[in-house]
């Protein structure tokens, strides 16, 4: 056995350990439970919102797009800048108003707003299929993180049920509140192990990351630049635009904003949080170095770029911090994903259509959902083989078809009805569903077309046509939307 193993079982049973003493001494109500009973300060809010965001999709998917997509990659840089400028105005009247209402999670928050218990069932259907690929990826990146990492010795199967099952136990013992505590582990490794992995790994090879990028550019002409077809700047702008606007539509992440203890907690994290992307250009650095190193990885291997050159450029023991630290980006947001998910099949399907559930019976069902969901997201690991940045677009461009909805609410006077809302929704979820299944873009469906508009993101073509169809029907619907306490 080699000394990777040991290291990278230590990490998922201290993980473990973590999250049973964060709840040392909280009775584990469904309050306590999904929101963290509205406690958290700015602290483990900043270390919970970036636990969620920064997963195996940046430790893995940023780095196997540097290796695989070159210029490309930098969408993700621009997005989650966005997402962050866009905190700064939305998040805060949106905490009043859940805190008023003593809401738990992001489908209660549409149903008491649009005063729709339709709406809000529809809002949990719809973050629940945009749930599945991101809990997949995470998945998917922990079975390669600790394949690769312990040197072949356990298969990516088995480490994707073990992983599936610890984060199981994990989650229905701990809740949110051993998310936010692992979360500060797990940001203290992946910045020194990223920061050092992107620094060393092009000056060891190349002598530096100015010379990185003039070999990889001097043997691969125009790699590092954005192609004039396929993933060009429009594909670039319509893909940043609609990931920023989704970036918080996603129920896990949503429900983050229900656990501070004061709307100002956001606004200062706005300020900060964007400093967290410089960790990003690290993680491109190593992927870039891995292109003239390892060079033949295709389709989802790509994802294996980080792991390969560390395998060929350290000892066991380091590659077992490397893995470490991979796992836990897996294990802190595929807990919050789990609480998320079940939250929003106990409180928001099982709840409407149960009128005699009490909280304790809702919290329990929600508990025991959380494997239950795990199970289901593991048979879509193992059936699936899109790269790990692709399932993340998919999720993306369901979850983003809530935003109109959300942005519009938040209007002292609504312009949308609850049934332009749920048209809206509806609507854009279905183009979405028909190219993603389909396997459409705008250059197969509409050929004819210029071809900086056949590359457009087809999600936000869905976003717009969601937009279409939810004024329509709000203009021709009863238009005696009350006006909104809170604002943007």
């Amino acid at each position: 056995m080699n000394a990777a193993l040991p290291i990278i079982a230590l990490a998922f049973v201290g993980a473990l350990g973590l999250g049973l003493w964060a709840r040392a001494g909280h009775d584990m109500d469904m309050e306590q439970w999904s929101v963290g009973k509205r406690g958290f300060g700015t602290v483990l809010v900043f270390l919970l919102m970036a636990g969620e965001i920064y997963t195996t999709f940046t430790f893995l998917g940023g780095s196997g797009w540097a290796y695989g997509k070159g210029g490309p990659t930098y969408y993700i840089l621009c997005y989650l800048t966005l997402i962050y400028v866009i905190s700064y105005w939305l998040l805060p009247p949106a905490w009043k108003f859940a805190k008023q209402h003593n809401l738990f999670s992001q489908p209660d928050y549409f149903a008491a707003r649009y005063e729709s218990r339709p709406l809000g069932i529809l809002v949990a259907l719809v973050g629940l299929v945009a749930l599945v690929p991101y809990m997949v990826l995470q998945l998917k990146g922990l079975g390669i993180i600790v394949s690769t990492a312990s040197y072949g010795a356990i298969p990516p199967t088995l480490a994707i049920w073990i992983g599936a099952a610890g984060v199981s136990a994990y989650v229905m013992v701990s809740g949110i509140r051993g998310s936010a505590w692992t979360a500060v582990v797990k940001d203290i490794l992946i910045l020194a192990v990223v920061v050092f992995l992107g620094l060393y790994l092009p000056y060891h090879y190349y002598g530096g990351i100015g010379p990185m990028f003039s070999a990889i550019d001097q043997a691969k002409p125009g790699f590092l630049a954005l192609p004039d077809r396929g993933q060009s700047a429009t594909w670039f702008a319509s893909t940043t635009i609609l990931t920023a606007l989704g970036g918080w539509m996603f129920p896990h992440i949503f429900a983050s904003i229900y656990t501070a203890s004061d709307a100002r907690t956001f606004r200062r994290n706005a300020v900060f949080l964007p400093l967290y992307q410089l960790m990003l250009l690290f993680v491109f650095f190593a992927g870039f170095a891995a292109v003239l190193q390892v060079p033949g990885l295709t389709g989802p291997d790509v994802d294996l770029s980080l792991f390969k050159i560390a395998l060929e450029t350290f000892p066991p023991w380091f590659v077992g911090i490397v893995g470490a630290t991979g796992v836990l980006t897996a294990l802190v947001p595929g807990s919050m994903i789990l609480i998320a998910g079940a939250t929003l099949i106990a409180q928001n399907l099982y709840r409407p259509l149960a009128p005699n559930a009490t909280d304790a019976s809702t919290g329990r069902l929600a508990k025991i959902m959380a494997p239950v969901l795990a199970l289901a997201c593991v048979g879509f690991t193992l059936y699936g083989g899109e790269t790990i940045v692709q399932l993340l677009l998919i999720g993306y461009a369901v979850v983003t078809q809530l935003f109109p909805a959300f942005f519009f609410s938040l209007w002292r006077r609504n312009p949308l009805t609850k049934a332009g809302a749920i048209a809206g929704i509806l609507a854009g979820v279905a183009a979405v569903s028909v190219t993603v299944v389909g396997g459409y873009t705008l250059a197969k469906l509409f050929p004819g077309l210029p071809g900086p508009i056949q590359d457009l993101n087809a999600g936000v073509v869905a976003l717009a046509l969601n937009l279409a169809v939810a004024f329509a029907v709000s203009a021709f619907g009863n238009r005696g939307s009350k006006p909104n306490t809170a604002s943007a």
